[in-house]
């Protein structure tokens, strides 16, 4: 076998309690602490002998000791996010002085959004990649020429240079990655992933890459995975989760990870067939557009719970946001569930396009209606390289550009006619007590960890942070006006970061 470079594939610790690009659909910082798994980053990882995957965020490993594996390593993939992006060039600064020879190469949305930008954000990026990266990684690693790498940007002669694009991965290339599973079981730590309404420990991983839903604010398809909804076959799929079990014994839980893993009912009705003999507990992401048949299936295939994007409870703002779903189909759907027994755990937004104040009301109203087992209300966050994103720009409700402050916590950054920001991060606060006080629903959570000591401490813990997590959107909301407008005094005598341009712009978020 040929010598390959030595590689270190890195989701970096940005941030205190960061759940990053590498496996976070959203980037942040989480208040209730909770991870996503790697999952990108595992393939190239299984693909190149001698490599690793360093996961630093959930491992609590520092920024200080990846730097020092770094040292270790010739060949570095960061896995970069709009939000940590100027920290993640802050480590690759320091590999760079402790080894001036390594090579660096940043893959994520953020670099496929911005790649020209981020080359010449600094000298320490050798180049990017844009889009799905697995080969071209392990191409480069293997000593192939980085002018022949389909998908690599760099720079040559101070000129950024686009390599053509690569076909994305369909069956067949998708079937011949490795494991993720296989991956985590040498390079990771199972317990140190929670996810507050997934069981613990669990596992996830993809069956298919890319989503064909339109949803304007969603990033990943409009970055990452894409539209083209490409699956793993399912003898393939099965394997993996035969394997799976076998090598964490310890895991409560399986979950798929896909952008939505329903779309299609005879696969999902095959994976069934695969997943019944095994007789272990799975979860998945959906969309409301599966009949009561499939549902069923699942149900008896060891499906315990679905994460729902429900969105909305006014029509015209599922309409503007491409939804293409309705409410009605929305309650028949819960309604299917409830009727086998799947537990839903519903997302809600507040903040997107057509927003009003009736209109929060009405969501409010809807998710009470729906009466989901557990539910996540975000603020409405425009990306990069959304739909969402160009919209706010163009129509003048993005009203500013931080997405995060300096702690990579969210900030509101959309605002309305009769709308502020500060009246939707309270209204934020106003429907989770709203939803989660009601009687019946705080026994539900109480009562499903009555008879599990572990399930006990973790409710203990996050309720704690939820009830701080409220208490500083309360101050948030009171003090984001007064911030905003002493940075508009202040920004103007800031230093500007030194990029590779000499310009002195800053080329982040």
């Amino acid at each position: 076998m040929p010598s390959v470079m030595k590689t270190l594939f890195l989701n970096p610790p940005s941030f205190e309690k960061f759940d990053g690009g590498a496996g976070s659909r959203w980037p942040a910082t989480r208040e209730i602490e909770s991870y996503w798994y790697p999952v990108w980053l595992s393939y190239p990882a299984g693909m190149l002998p001698g490599s690793r995957l360093l996961d630093g965020p959930p491992h609590h490993i520092p920024p200080a000791e990846a730097v020092r594996t770094a040292k270790d390593y010739e060949f570095v993939v960061l896995f970069t996010s709009t939000v940590g992006f100027h920290s993640d060039l802050r480590m690759a600064r320091a590999m760079k002085e402790q080894d001036p020879g390594v090579k660096i190469a940043f893959v994520g949305p953020h670099v496929q959004i911005k790649p020209a930008e981020s080359l010449l954000a600094s000298r320490d990026i050798d180049f990017v990649v844009r889009g799905e990266f697995d080969h071209a990684v392990v191409e480069y690693a293997e000593g192939k020429p980085l002018s022949t790498i389909a998908n690599a940007s760099y720079l040559e002669n101070g000129k950024v240079v686009h390599n053509p694009a690569r076909p994305v991965l369909q069956t067949a290339e998708l079937d011949a990655l490795p494991f993720a599973t296989g991956v985590y079981e040498k390079n990771l730590t199972i317990e140190n992933y929670n996810v507050p309404f997934l069981l613990h420990p669990f596992v996830s991983f993809y069956t298919a890459r890319g989503c064909p839903a339109l949803c304007t604010f969603c990033l990943w398809p409009q970055t990452l995975s894409g539209h083209a909804w490409r699956t793993r076959s399912v003898e393939n799929v099965a394997r993996e989760f035969r394997q799976a079990h076998q090598m964490f014994p310890q895991a409560k839980e399986f979950f798929f990870d896909d952008d939505t893993f329903n779309i299609r009912k005879d696969r999902v009705l095959a994976l069934c067939k695969e997943f019944k003999p095994v007789g272990f507990r799975w979860s998945c992401t959906a969309r409301v557009h599966g009949d009561s048949d499939t549902l069923k299936a699942m149900a008896e295939a060891g499906c315990r719970l679905l994460i729902v994007g429900f969105e909305s409870g006014d029509a015209q703002i599922l309409k503007n946001i491409k939804k293409g779903q309705t409410l009605e189909m929305g309650r028949n759907f819960v309604k299917n569930c409830k009727k086998v027994g799947i537990y839903v755990h519903g997302d809600f937004i507040i903040g997107l396009p057509g927003e009003t104040k009736e209109t929060i009301e009405k969501t409010i109203n809807f998710a009470k209606e729906l009466d989901c087992e557990t539910i996540q209300v975000s603020m409405a966050h425009a990306y990069p390289g959304t739909e969402l994103y160009e919209q706010g720009a163009r129509e003048g409700f993005l009203a500013g550009e931080a997405i995060t402050d300096d702690g990579g916590h969210q900030l509101p950054h959309l605002e309305y006619p009769g709308l502020s920001k500060e009246y939707m991060v309270q209204a934020v606060n106003r429907f989770y007590d709203s939803y989660y006080f009601r009687p019946k629903v705080a026994w539900r959570i109480v009562r499903d960890a009555l008879w599990d000591s572990h399930e006990r401490k973790r409710l203990y813990h996050e309720a704690v942070d939820f009830l701080k997590l409220r208490a500083d959107r309360i101050k948030v909301a009171r003090q984001r006006k007064g911030v905003e407008k002493k940075a508009l005094v202040t920004v103007s005598s800031m230093p500007p970061i030194q990029t590779r341009t000499g310009i002195g712009e800053s080329q982040g978020a």
